[in-house]
């Protein structure tokens, strides 16, 4: 998910430099939005995983 939000984010960049203000503005709406869900459910896998002490398997 961060690869998305990063994504977002380069397409506002080069939109803005461009001059596509309301395209930009949109893009890093986005990237902020897929951001912060990305860090919730990083946080929510953290939890679950410490209460449930289940350890992932090792390859």
């Amino acid at each position: 998910m961060f690869g998305w939000a990063l994504t977002f984010l380069i397409i506002a960049l080069i939109a803005a430099a461009l001059g596509f203000g309301g395209i930009a503005g949109t893009a890093v709406g986005i990237a902020k939005l897929i951001f912060f869900v990305a860090i919730v459910l990083f946080v929510l896998s953290l939890i679950y995983g410490l209460v449930t002490g289940r350890r992932p398997p090792v390859a």
